[in-house]
C-alpha cells in the first residue's frame, strides 16, 4: 500500500493581554489572528469599535496577542481573569454569559432570503472552504448577502470562525445591514448569541440547532435556518423572512 501525505488541521494556543494583563487563553487555527482578536473582544463586551484598539501585535511563535485599548477605566478589571476558551463543542456557557446582556442584542431586519438562495449560499460556502477539504477537521463561516458570499472565514472553533467574520466587519467597517451568517456547523446557543451581537437577523447551517439555540433566536428575532441539506432545509425561527423563490 503506498503511504500518502495528509494535511492536518493545526491547533494553537493564543494568549489574549490587555493593557499587559491576561485576559484569556483560547485554541485557534492560526490564520485572520487580528480578526479573531478584534471579534472576541468585541463580543466580550471590552469594545464596540476596532479603533478602540490603541495598538494590537501577535507573537504566533510564542502565541500570545498584545493589545493596547483605549479608555480602560470603561472595562470592568474584575472580568480580567486566566479563563480558558477550548475549541471542543458545548460546556462552554461558563465563559461567555456574563457578558451576553450587554452585547446580545434584538436584531431588527426587513432582509428576506429565497429557499433557493439559501441552497445556493450554502453551496458556495462548500465550496470556498478549501481548508476545510483539506483537512477535514474546521468549521466554516461566511458573511453573505442574499445573492453571494462576500468573506468566509475558517477555525477549529466554531466560536472563533465567527469571531474572525465579527472582527473583519468592525475592522472594516462593514455593516450588517442587509446580511446574513451561513455556518457550516451546529447551531448552539453561542452561535446564536454571536449572531445577535454581529447584528445579523439570518443564520443559514448545514447542521441543527440546539433547544436553547431556538429559544434566544426567537427572543433575539433571529431567523435559524438548519439542515440545509441537497433540496431540502428547516425553518425554525421567524420564518417570516424566508420566502418561497426569488
Amino acid at each position: 500500500m503506498v503511504g500518502q501525505e495528509d494535511t492536518i488541521a493545526v491547533e494553537s494556543p493564543l494568549t489574549i493581554k490587555i493593557n499587559g494583563e491576561e485576559f484569556a487563553t483560547m485554541v485557534c487555527t492560526p490564520t485572520a489572528v487580528e480578526d479573531l482578536v478584534t471579534g472576541f473582544l468585541a463580543a466580550e463586551g471590552l469594545i464596540r469599535f476596532a479603533d478602540q484598539i490603541e495598538a494590537l501585535s501577535l507573537d504566533m511563535e510564542r502565541g500570545y496577542a498584545q493589545v493596547k485599548l483605549h479608555h480602560l477605566h470603561q472595562f470592568n478589571q474584575a472580568m480580567v481573569s486566566k479563563r480558558f476558551i477550548g475549541s471542543c463543542c458545548g460546556k462552554s456557557r461558563q465563559f461567555y454569559f456574563h457578558n451576553d446582556a450587554q452585547t446580545a442584542r434584538t436584531v431588527r431586519t426587513s432582509l428576506q432570503v429565497s429557499v433557493q438562495q439559501c441552497f445556493e449560499l450554502m453551496r458556495e460556502l462548500q465550496e470556498q472552504s478549501e481548508d476545510f477539504r483539506a483537512t477535514g477537521g474546521l468549521h466554516n463561516a461566511a458573511l453573505c448577502t442574499p445573492n453571494e458570499v462576500l468573506l468566509t472565514r475558517a477555525d477549529i472553533g466554531r466560536h472563533n470562525a465567527l469571531d474572525k467574520i465579527y472582527g473583519h466587519m468592525l475592522r472594516q467597517r462593514i455593516a450588517p445591514r442587509n446580511k446574513l451568517i451561513a455556518f457550516s456547523g451546529r447551531v448552539s446557543s453561542e452561535v446564536a448569541l454571536k449572531a445577535a451581537k454581529m447584528g445579523v437577523g439570518i443564520l443559514l447551517s448545514k447542521s441543527a440547532p440546539t433547544d436553547l439555540a431556538l429559544q434566544l433566536a426567537n427572543d433575539l428575532g433571529i431567523t435559524v435556518v438548519g439542515f440545509i441539506r441537497r433540496d431540502q432545509l428547516t425553518v425554525y425561527t421567524h420564518p417570516e423572512r424566508i420566502t418561497e423563490c426569488i
